[in-house]
């Protein structure tokens, strides 16, 4: 009867140790979101900055007659009637950075003041100057971001720098494409260092578990923002020590433990 408890207490051990280990791992993010809409003033749109690499596109029904507004690093051969050529040119148009005074060097127009403004308002500005003064028929303006990437550092499974497709992307999209926070990460403090329009590096600490974190100018991360997740509390000494060495040491000090013990139980029985 005295064995049966003991491996009874031990499997009970076992069990505990198991749904502890499950449990410290569900550290959630926004813990006071209820079933509730938050409205936004505005759709998000990111504004250009200062070093932004731009691809501009400027098309019309006769690929020929927007040319002149499209430079190319390869020259492509064109005709009316050519689709692929068209579309094999703009996959070779240069890009356009924005200088330290915030303009571009646009074919014919010269001079374009883009910092700050979105990519569906440059748009407009152009197409209001070159329609109906140099093209007759009405383009369609295509603007890109070429240089859309931000950076994730710290407590995060995979950090490093993330090549963005789509410019609405969020702090959490970010972390996701990080491999999210290890358990060690602060979430309720992730640094996000940001660049404005006029050059200056600007700072905001945001706290994932709050909802109004949505409602944040930095809930949308901007091109070349820095996202650093610090370790908690709890890190201490043991920054050195990845997540999973530690859960792999600590099996085999268990593990260790308990088949000690089974050994004593054996000999006791005996």
């Amino acid at each position: 009867m005295r064995k049966k408890r003991i491996v009874k207490f031990i499997g009970l051990v076992l069990l505990f140790a198991s749904l502890s280990s499950c449990a410290s791992k569900k550290i959630p993010y926004l813990m006071e979101a209820t079933n509730e809409t938050l409205v936004s003033d505005s759709i998000y749109e990111s504004k250009i900055g200062i070093n932004d690499e731009l691809t501009i596109v400027v098309s019309t029904p006769t690929p020929e007659a927007a040319a002149a507004f499209n430079l190319i690093t390869t020259p492509t051969p064109i005709s009316a009637n050519n689709v692929t050529a068209s579309s094999s040119m703009y996959a070779n148009l240069q890009t356009y950075r924005v200088e330290v005074d915030g303009t571009i060097d646009f074919p014919i127009l010269g001079k374009l003041s883009v910092a700050g403004m979105t990519r569906r308002q440059l748009a407009t500005e152009i197409k209001n100057k070159i329609y109906p003064i140099y093209l007759t028929e009405e383009p369609i303006i295509i603007i890109r971001y070429a240089n859309f990437k931000i950076a994730v550092l710290g407590e995060v499974a995979h950090a490093g720098s993330f090549v963005v497709k789509d410019e609405r992307l969020t702090i959490f999209d970010a972390l996701a494409m990080a491999g999210d926070m290890t358990i060690y990460g602060s979430r309720k403090d992730v640094l996000v260092v940001r660049e404005d329009d006029k050059g200056n590096k600007i700072t905001a600490r945001l706290d994932l578990q709050d909802k109004n974190i949505m409602k944040s100018p930095f809930y949308y991360l901007k091109q070349n923002d820095v996202v650093y997740v610090k370790p908690n509390k709890h890190k201490g000494n043991s920054a050195s020590v990845t997540s999973a060495a530690t859960i792999s040491v600590s099996a085999v000090s268990l593990a260790t433990s308990v088949a000690t013990l089974l050994v004593n139980v054996v000999k006791v029985s005996k």
